[in-house]
């Protein structure tokens, strides 16, 4: 399938400038004014091959400079007459927008325009705009299939076509549009696609729509999955205090910006809320807000006016923002190719960061077979409180804050169902009366220690043991 196969470390392989690529002057402007001094490993080694016209498939994680690293020598093809029309499909309205932006910031001397097209805003303007010639189109899948189909592009022929973050698009149910998309594109192209992983899915698209590729790795031999400048930690709590856990570390670590993922919508926005109840400036992104809305979220975040984003993993896809320190996974991801693409979000271009998740005791192993799968060294690590012997005394003004920020869990309902027995006023009485007898702390720790992981990994270990001596007799039978 790849004619050749490269794989660099973090390091650069030769001590090239951007001088030596030979690009248009206006370009390199763009380039001087933008403040790159020299390419980063991805941009030094596939510069070359796209300016080669040759089909490339890139890994890289986000923020290593794989914009440049496509878009320099294709506005430089456009810049010197070249090719007359490119197309950069991204999964998100986010990343389209970001990508549009940077484009725009280098070959803007070049006098090339660019055009972002995705839905969820009138088709009238990115028709006429795309119709009339723009040089460089960035869109999601769906709405440029849409327009596609309807046959109201059929004068976009690009000559060079890019996919970025491939694998994103995959994990979004993407492929089929994206195979649908290639059938209107005609044959006598420049493919390039760009990806942090490389899935099986995408090998196969990949050998579908490039014609003998090369393929470029800047993922070296141990940060094959998460990049190894991260120091990942984790904390085993109970239930109860993920809330008080999350407040905890936004306290004690030196966050820049941070990001905080949430699986569900509605979690980003109670979260969201708590955290501006305890005074902390932060921010909530999922995809059932206002395009207007998440667009001026995003900006306020990335010009650092927002410290903390709150988010889904969905409307965090493809978010690229300089000098997030810390990613908090408030749940833990529902697979380890999201768990990546999450903490991915820190420690660019080299620059160290922190991935921090919080992990129930049910959750315990999903988190071991998420380790297992990306090869990550996690720490696990607890949360010290104030010393035991101060009285913690819960007076009416705080109990009324805790009952009125207290996410109500399934479990409590289950409870309650099961207490029907007793007076429904009398059973309340005797909670609240639960807490005010708690006059300090039980422990001085949020979280599991070693001994008492170790003890549920023994624990864990064990039922599986059972269940297979359970399964094997099965079988016997």
């Amino acid at each position: 399938m790849y004619q050749i196969v490269v794989t660099l470390l973090f390091c650069k392989v030769n001590n090239l400038t951007f001088n030596e690529f030979d690009f248009h002057k206006d370009l390199l402007k763009g380039v001087k004014i933008a403040g790159f001094k020299e390419p980063s490993p991805i941009q030094e080694t596939v510069i070359p091959i796209i300016n080669n016209g040759e089909d490339l498939v890139g890994q890289a994680h986000t923020g290593t400079g794989k914009t440049a690293a496509f878009g320099l020598p294709m506005m430089n093809k456009i810049a010197k007459k070249e090719i007359e029309r490119a197309l950069v499909i991204t999964p998100t309205r986010e990343l389209a927008t970001q990508v549009s932006d940077e484009l725009y910031h280098l070959g803007r001397f070049c006098g090339i325009r660019t055009i972002t097209v995705y839905g969820g805003v009138g088709y009238g303007r990115q028709i006429a705009l795309i119709n009339k010639g723009v040089q460089v189109v960035v869109a999601t899948p769906g709405r440029l299939k849409d327009l596609y189909k309807k046959g109201k592009i059929d004068s976009f022929n690009p000559e060079i076509v890019i996919l970025d973050e491939a694998d994103e698009m995959l994990d979004m149910g993407f492929l089929e549009e994206i195979k649908e998309i290639f059938e209107y594109i005609p044959q006598n192209r420049q493919t390039l696609l760009f990806s942090a992983t490389m899935p099986e899915p995408i090998k196969e698209l990949a050998s579908e729509i490039l014609t003998n590729p090369q393929f470029i790795s800047v993922v070296g031999q141990d940060e094959s999955t998460t990049n190894n400048v991260i120091k990942q930690r984790y904390y085993v709590i109970n239930e109860s205090q993920r809330d008080e856990a999350i407040v905890k570390l936004l306290e004690t670590e030196k966050t820049n910006k941070s990001i905080i993922f949430c699986r569900m919508k509605r979690e980003v926005d109670r979260l969201t809320e708590h955290l501006l109840a305890m005074g902390f400036n932060a921010a909530g992104l999922h995809g059932d807000l206002e395009q207007s809305d998440r667009e001026s979220i995003v900006k306020a975040y990335r010009r650092g006016e927002t410290k903390i984003m709150v988010a889904t993993d969905v409307a965090a896809r493809g978010l690229d923002v300089k000098n997030v320190t810390h990613v908090f996974n408030f749940h833990i991801p529902f697979d380890p190719q999201s768990y990546v693409h999450r903490i991915g979000r820190t420690g660019r271009a080299g620059k160290a960061g922190k991935a921090i998740t919080l992990v129930s005791t049910e959750e315990f192993r999903e988190l071991q077979r998420i380790q297992k799968e990306v090869g990550a060294e996690m720490r696990l690590a607890t949360i010290e409180l104030k010393d035991n012997s101060v009285e913690d005394n819960i007076d009416f003004d705080t109990l009324e804050k805790m009952v009125r920020d207290t996410y109500i869990h399934e479990e409590a309902v289950n409870f309650i169902d099961s207490m029907e027995d007793m007076d429904y006023h009398e059973f309340v009485e005797r909670v609240v009366s639960l807490l005010f007898q708690e006059k300090k702390r039980v422990n001085g720790q949020i979280g599991y220690d070693l001994d008492a992981v170790n003890s549920m990994l023994e624990s864990y270990q064990d039922e599986q043991k059972v269940a297979r001596q359970n399964n094997r007799k099965r079988k016997k039978r």
